[in-house]
């Protein structure tokens, strides 16, 4: 998976969506898909990135994306059911989710963690996805083959001092994972859900969790890319519930 080649068709016609595309994993992986042909719906709370992102594809010649500008702190559940309405208005269908937002939140000890940033980490890092996931899984029941990526995170899987709710938030999205792959693993089996940890990688949010850290020891979110278009096409079928790594242990 970590040395896949992905055919350069791997992702043709397919409605691919990605949170938090804006910057860091999110837009690599954005990118990725649509040079590998599919049509990409950008989601995240910035709009000059997105457009930035959305520029960028558009300039490569790849199929012209489609932003939506959601803020999950703030968005309600009837902004998630309005937008799966839109993409079922212009897409019909949905053959892909990369849940990739999130927040870090604070760095300290639960006995001083502050509940209103404890609140809001949980919010945005798994209500949020399992909103989004709420109001697309019948548009995913309407492709012949949708993969559904949640990011997970080493400390979502064994917790560490002092990561608080960003913790306790990707133990949660493994719950979900787990749960959605169970109840969409069905007759059709034509829906599979399973978790990536993306590991020690170049981005803003790892600046911020490790400040003393050489950034550039870690690998930029474009060479995490092989497993990520393995996951999302037409490969990986049969990978369903698995909690996996972007990067080899």
């Amino acid at each position: 998976m970590h040395d896949y080649q992905a055919p350069a068709d791997l992702l043709q016609d397919r409605i691919i969506m990605v949170t938090g595309a804006g910057s860091g994993i999110g837009r690599a992986a954005a990118l990725a898909y649509a040079a590998h042909g599919a049509t990409v719906i950008l989601v995240g709370r910035t709009v000059s990135k997105l457009e930035a992102v959305y520029d960028e594809i558009e300039a490569a010649g790849h199929p012209k994306p489609a932003i939506v500008p959601m803020n999950f702190e703030g968005a309600a559940v009837k902004d998630y059911e309005e937008l799966a309405m839109t993409l079922e208005d212009n897409f019909d269908r949905l053959d892909g989710i990369l849940h990739n937002a999130a927040i870090l939140g604070d760095r300290s000890p639960v006995e001083l963690y502050d509940p209103e940033m404890w609140n809001k980490v949980m919010h945005v890092n798994a209500t949020a996805p399992f909103l989004l996931s709420r109001a697309m899984i019948p548009l995913l029941r309407k492709s012949t083959d949708a993969s559904v990526i949640f990011t997970s995170s080493g400390v979502g899987r064994k917790a560490k001092a002092y990561w608080g709710a960003y913790a306790v938030s990707k133990f949660a999205v493994e719950g979900l994972t787990q749960l959605m792959a169970d109840e969409l693993d069905d007759e059709r089996h034509n829906v599979r859900v399973n978790s990536l940890n993306p590991g020690a990688t170049r981005t803003n949010m790892r600046a911020h969790a490790y400040p003393a850290e050489n950034p550039q020891q870690n690998p930029a979110p474009e060479e995490l890319m092989p497993i990520y278009l393995y996951l999302m096409g037409k490969d990986s079928q049969g990978v369903n519930g698995q909690q996996l790594d972007a990067q080899p242990k």
